[in-house]
């Protein structure tokens, strides 16, 4: 009994961090769950879930009530960094989308020859160009615009699930490239339901829907689906750089820019580190 309340309040600080890590841009909550070691089960319990209804349910309960207390937390301190800080933030983000990549390269298998891992990349790139296109309002939702606007913000869930099951990208980044970023964090801490319900609900289908194809995929092609990966974070990057900073705040962002690289590098090389380890074993 004791080792199973263990277990559950082990699920919900996990569940914390994760949640926590999700709402900084750069930062992959995948990956977090794997250095975690939880990221197995969290997709096991999530596509298999007829299968072990009573314990996938508890699981992914305890996980969910740890995310959203992660999410409470860190929300009003992040968003008073950038709205104080953008622009060495934004460095700091970058920096972390870049600390993440030799991680990708290695899980890609770069070192191999082929033309056609150029190709699979520009395929990645490209997802990014066709956000790009959109007009920046296209996800903004106004709640008195009715069903239009539940609609939108279902959809937005939709594709940030996307983000949120695959390791290495951020679902805060997904957010930043649809212009959601503020507007999320500010109806996180001020718990506004009307807008995180439809957002949630849209984040739940995106999770059940793709995650036994994105799961499926990485396990038989690898290769390619990193290569996308790298390629959407490559363009991800371009599309967030704030520009070159002026006068002392240039030594700021660099610092920043390095932070955000060595922290989410060291990090990423534990992860690959653990998982080497439980395959020898």
């Amino acid at each position: 009994m004791q080792g199973s309340q263990e277990n559950m309040i082990t699920t919900v600080i996990k569940g914390i961090c994760v949640g926590g890590t999700m709402l900084v841009p750069g930062c992959s909550g995948g990956s977090m769950a794997m250095i975690l070691g939880i990221y197995d089960r969290l997709v096991s319990s999530v596509s298999s879930f007829m299968k072990h209804k009573k314990e996938s349910l508890c699981f992914l309960a305890l996980f969910c009530v740890g995310g959203g207390m992660g999410m409470v937390l860190f929300a009003k301190p992040l968003l008073s960094l950038m709205e104080r800080f953008e622009m060495p933030m934004l460095y700091f983000f970058i920096g972390a989308v870049g600390g993440s990549v030799p991680m990708i390269l290695k899980k890609a298998q770069w070192e191999r020859k082929g033309l056609g891992k150029i190709l699979f990349f520009l395929l990645g790139a490209g997802v990014v160009g066709l956000f790009a296109l959109l007009p920046s309002d296209t996800f903004q939702a106004d709640m008195n615009a009715g069903l239009t606007s539940y609609l939108m913000l279902i959809l937005a869930g939709v594709i940030a699930a996307v983000a949120l099951v695959l390791p290495g990208i951020s679902v805060s980044y997904m957010l930043l490239l649809m212009g959601m970023y503020d507007t999320v964090m500010k109806a996180i801490t001020q718990l506004h339901l009307p807008y995180l319900i439809p957002v949630g609900l849209g984040l739940a289908i995106g999770v059940i829907v793709s995650t036994r194809l994105l799961e499926s995929a990485m396990a038989r092609f690898p290769g390619p689906a990193y290569l996308c990966i790298l390629g959407f974070m490559a363009a991800s990057m371009a599309q967030v750089f704030p520009g070159l900073p002026g006068g002392r705040e240039w030594l700021t962002c660099l610092l920043m820019l390095a932070a955000g690289f060595l922290i989410i590098y060291f990090i990423s090389e534990k992860e690959i580190r653990g998982s080497v380890q439980t395959a020898s074993r």
